[in-house]
């Protein structure tokens, strides 16, 4: 192994008979924390994630935040992605003094590296790969530094070893081999093709793919013949995977947690390693003590960093429901505007009435707050400049996400809150209104009825007073009974004319309530107008800063 004075290689561990193992760089995986863990349980040698050299050169930034190490983490190679000899050879004299060799990526399959001249696309252009690795072999200024590759196979495996053989005269230190073709995925690996590579060459050679727990390590060893092998998903569900764990062990788990917490490791990279690390115990369902276990690494992980997001989380969100869960009881069709009348005249609420202006006014101030807070990170995470630095630095990418989602969380629901406290006030306000419309109504109904049923009586007595006082005699009435009948008539007369009275004033209250109504329901047109106004403003204002 190097160390930081140069005087060793890390060539000195490729010792015959022994079986290197190797951690494979994995973007947004193999970053210092892993590494850190990995070393611990047996790992001899770990890569960096692919680094692409041309951004890492041009930006301050993706130099800070793509390479990151310390002292113990070592030895370490470092994995760039590079089309342009000189450009690579320039990156890797930047990081020379603080890692042990480079690695040039001519593996990757995915499309964007591919089109933009990375990746397995180099399998085709041997020369291009020798002249890459010549470039960095002499302008590094340590003999002991080392320049390897990382290849995919051909279908015409002849290919795969010219490669091979060119970049061996080319002064390559080892080459790592994938034992599929850039079209596979998940298909078998062709253990066969490392054999043949490995027979074709001097330097080392590593095998890379499907290796999953110790007992692979020592069967690919017997296919192949190799030097090393090199683990990437097998890695990341057990850790521990070279000490021969066949599932990640509780103390690896714990070593993760505490390795997290001393390096500041971000909450989304902690908890995709701790989710692999569960996931072969999950599917097994015997893992109840190990995800307990983990949940407590992750309760401690979180409680300090996150607390103010939790709060503000907390403090926004439980108003929300507080406020959908008391319109959805507002709105309930059994519980009549009377009875809510009667609820909200409980002495609890006139002792609540003395406090409510400053608990409305505290509230709006918190969630308008919040609100211009949302406005504010939403700004400042999805400007253009934001957005190139984390296509320069893949590794922000996560942690821009995850800040531009909680701002616009925020600001969706802060704002919902407001517009929900307001709606709910107007709920309230009409539900008193329709309420005492409600009752006027009946007591003008019962006043009707009262009336009604006093003229049908009277109507009635009239009737048996005019048979029993009128006595017909030769076609005509009694003075004594006329005079009676004319007494009653006129006091039948003022008792309507009162009634009458009585129902126009009814009627005309119930006419000023029923306008009120009106205007009521047309201001609450008008302010749900206002916000749709307001929110069609917000999405276009958006629209443009996007």
């Amino acid at each position: 192994m190097k160390s930081p004075d140069g005087d060793s290689s890390i060539m000195d561990m490729f010792e015959k008979g022994k079986v290197l193992k190797i951690c494979a760089p994995m973007v947004r995986y193999s970053k210092l924390a892993f590494r850190s863990l990995v070393r611990k349980y047996n790992c001899d040698i770990c890569f960096t994630p692919m680094i692409v050299a041309s951004d890492f050169m041009r930006s301050v930034k993706a130099r800070d935040s793509e390479f990151t190490t310390n002292e113990h983490d070592r030895p370490l190679i470092v994995q760039f992605a590079a089309h342009d000899a000189q450009t690579l050879a320039d990156a890797a004299c930047v990081v020379a003094p603080f890692s042990d060799g480079v690695d040039l990526n001519c593996g990757c399959p995915q499309r964007w590296a591919m089109s933009a001249g990375y990746g397995a696309c180099l399998i085709n252009k041997p020369e291009l790969v020798k002249d890459m690795v010549r470039h960095v072999r002499n302008q590094v200024d340590n003999p002991n530094y080392t320049a390897s590759i990382k290849i995919r196979i051909h279908k015409d495996l002849r290919q795969t070893v010219d490669l091979c053989q060119k970049a061996e005269s080319a002064g390559v230190s080892w080459i790592t081999v994938h034992g599929r073709t850039s079209e596979e995925r998940h298909q078998p690996v062709h253990y066969d093709a490392i054999k043949t590579i490995k027979d074709s060459v001097s330097v080392p050679v590593i095998a890379n793919g499907d290796i999953k727990y110790l007992r692979d390590v020592e069967s690919t060893h017997k296919l192949t013949g190799v030097d090393g092998v090199m683990a990437a998903r097998g890695l990341l569900a057990n850790p521990a995977m070279f000490t021969g764990y066949e599932d990640t062990p509780l103390e690896c788990i714990w070593d993760w947690v505490d390795i997290s917490l001393e390096q500041g490791t971000p909450f989304t990279c902690f908890h995709h390693h701790l989710i692999y690390m569960l996931e072969r115990q999950s599917r097994k369902r015997r893992s109840r003590k190990q995800t307990n276990f983990a949940v407590a690494g992750f309760t401690g992980y979180l409680q300090r960093p996150l607390t103010e997001m939790t709060l503000q989380w907390t403090a926004v969100a439980s108003f929300l429901y507080a406020e959908i869960v008391i319109l959805i009881f507002l709105c309930l069709p059994f519980i009549s505007a009377r009875r809510w009348q009667s609820i909200f005249q409980l002495r609890i609420w006139s002792w609540m009435a003395q406090f409510w202006n400053k608990v409305f006014l505290t509230m709006i101030i918190i969630l308008i707050v919040l609100f211009l807070d949302a406005v504010r990170e939403v700004r400042k995470y999805s400007g253009k400049e934001i957005s190139a630095n984390a296509k320069l630095q893949p590794n922000m990418f996560d942690h821009l996400n995850m800040k531009l989602f909680r701002a616009q969380r925020n600001l969706y629901i802060s704002g919902f809150a407001v517009f929900l406290w307001l709606v709910m006030k107007r709920v309230v306000t009409l539900i008193n209104q329709l309420a005492s419309v409600s009752n006027t109504t009946a007591a003008l109904q019962a006043q009707a009825d009262g009336a009604n049923q006093a003229a049908k009586k009277y109507m009635e007595d009239n009737e048996l007073l005019k048979q029993t006082l009128m006595e017909v005699k030769e076609g005509t009435a009694t003075a004594e009974g006329i005079a009676l009948l004319r007494t009653e008539v006129e006091k039948l007369k003022e008792e309507l004319k009162t009634s009458g009275e009585a129902l126009g004033k009814s009627q005309t209250e119930a006419d000023v309530i029923k306008k009120q109504m009106d205007g009521l329901a047309r201001e609450y047109d008008r302010l749900l107008t206002e916000h749709q106004e307001l929110q069609n403003l917000r999405d276009s204002g958006n629209k443009k800063d996007d």
